[in-house]
Parts: structure tokens; C-alpha cells; sequence
């Protein structure tokens, strides 16, 4: 069986007369935590929509291998990828994109919900996820009382709450400071390869990317170059234990861990 968790080839779009992609092709292990970097216009950003299913490809194709075997991402229709996305994986934006009316705990929550969980259990593990990621005494607060650090950890959070298989996050650390953005990105690695799973993030900071365990650059629509910085990969970092993945509704609740963990 392959061990790419996504695999893209000869991928093509255009916005207009703008050619953004040129013909990539891409591999992603699973996981592994790769970086796409490249200058503004590059064409990382599109790529990275293209292989989270949320931008449709002129030409080429995405696949993804998820738990009932490889599904072609492009050739599913749009309620089939917006359900790809609401189940399998997971995104943290630069601003967060959090809903700023609903608290930190609702917010986290809503994810599950969609999916059907009652509200009840999908706080429960909401709380669990907080608290893992140093969030413990926050949840009830709305996002505007948070500091950009804490709104990306809510983030963080939403995004793996489901048991998301791929975490694509596109500039997560964009708009913080150096301290809180190492803060950030240690707490998105912990959350993700460090319990297995895949990371996917654009990023124009090269100590974000050097945290990770493959960089690949980006230039006019094409892959030019590929690197890796650290020999055993950012998933080598010590990790503490995260919440489990949520049952599917209707399933037996699994405990979640005590409380106050930090990743």
C-alpha cells in the first residue's frame, strides 16, 4: 500500500489570464510535516486549496487515501468534497477564521457538531482538546478576549477536534509575534505529526519551515526545489499525549485524558 497520504500530479489553474499552477506534482507521506514555501503570487496558496479540495484543478488530479481506501478528490462532486473536509481533514488560517459570537469552546465544538455529535459530548471533547493544547479556564471566553496566540491554539484545536487525518494550515503564524508564533507552530506539531497525522502548511517564514520535516519551494506556478532540514524530522519533537479522535455519533463515548496537558 502507498504510504502518501496525498498524491497530486501535473496539477494546472488559472484565475483569469494568471497562471497559478503550471503543472505540479506532489506527494505528501503520511505523517510527515511539509512546508510550501515560495514569494507571494508563487502559486503556494493554490496549491495548497487544490490538494484540501477546496479549489478544483484546470487539469491534473488529487487523490487522498483515507480509511476506506484512495478517493480521487477531483473528480467528487461538491457536497462529497465539502464532506471530505468537514470529516478527514482539518485547517487553521492566518486569522483564525474563527466565528467571534460563539465562545472558545463553541467554537472548537461546532466542528463535531456538524457532523452530527450532540452538543453535550461535542463540548466534552472540546474541553479536552483546550486543555491539551494549554487552554484549560479559557473556554468561555468569546474570541476577542484572547490573545492571537490563544485565538490560534482555539484554531489548532477545531482543526483536530474530528480526528482529522491531514491538518492543512496556510500561514498559521502570519500574523504573530516570533515568541507566540514558536509557541504556535510547537503546539500545531505536537497536536499533529507528533500523534501521527499530517501537516500541510504554506508559509513564507523560513524558521516555521525549518520545523518541519520537508520544504519544498515554490516559483511561478512550479515546484523548484526541495529540502529537508532536519534530518529526523519535526515528529521527532517530545509530543504529549492528545485527546482521542471523537466516536462517530452513536458510538460508545471513550474517556478523555485529565485534564491540563500542554502541548
Amino acid at each position: 500500500m502507498s504510504s502518501f497520504v496525498i498524491e497530486a500530479s501535473g496539477l494546472e489553474k488559472s484565475f483569469g489570464p494568471t497562471r497559478a499552477l503550471a503543472g505540479v506534482s506532489l506527494a505528501v507521506r503520511t505523517g510527515e510535516s511539509l512546508a510550501i514555501m515560495g514569494a507571494s503570487g508563487s502559486g503556494k496558496t493554490t496549491l495548497l486549496h487544490c490538494l484540501a479540495g477546496i479549489t478544483l484543478p484546470d487539469a491534473g488530479t488529487v487523490s487522498f487515501l483515507g480509511g476506506t481506501g484512495r478517493v480521487q478528490v477531483d473528480a467528487l462532486g461538491e457536497r462529497d468534497r465539502s464532506r471530505l473536509r468537514r470529516e478527514a481533514f482539518g485547517f487553521v488560517f492566518q486569522q483564525g477564521l474563527l466565528i467571534p459570537e460563539l465562545t472558545a469552546i463553541e467554537n472548537v465544538a461546532l466542528a463535531l457538531m456538524l457532523n452530527g455529535m450532540p452538543r453535550a459530548r461535542a463540548e466534552e471533547h472540546a474541553r479536552g482538546w483546550l486543555a491539551a493544547l494549554g487552554l484549560a479556564g479559557l473556554e468561555d471566553r468569546r474570541i476577542g478576549q484572547l490573545s492571537g496566540g490563544q485565538a490560534q491554539r482555539v484554531a489548532i484545536a477545531r482543526a483536530q477536534v474530528t480526528g482529522a487525518s491531514v491538518v492543512f494550515a496556510d500561514e498559521p503564524t502570519g500574523a504573530l509575534d516570533s515568541a507566540t508564533s514558536a509557541d504556535v507552530m510547537g503546539a500545531l506539531l505536537h497536536s499533529t505529526v507528533g500523534q501521527g497525522r499530517t501537516l500541510v502548511l504554506v508559509t513564507h517564514d523560513p524558521e516555521v519551515a525549518a520545523r518541519c520535516s520537508r520544504i519544498v519551494d515554490v516559483r511561478d506556478g512550479l515546484i523548484v526545489g526541495e529540502r529537508m532540514p532536519q534530518p529526523n524530522g519535526a515528529a521527532a519533537e517530545s509530543a504529549p499525549a492528545a485527546p482521542p479522535a471523537p466516536p462517530a455519533p452513536g458510538a460508545t463515548a471513550v474517556p478523555l485524558p485529565a485534564p491540563g496537558g500542554r502541548a
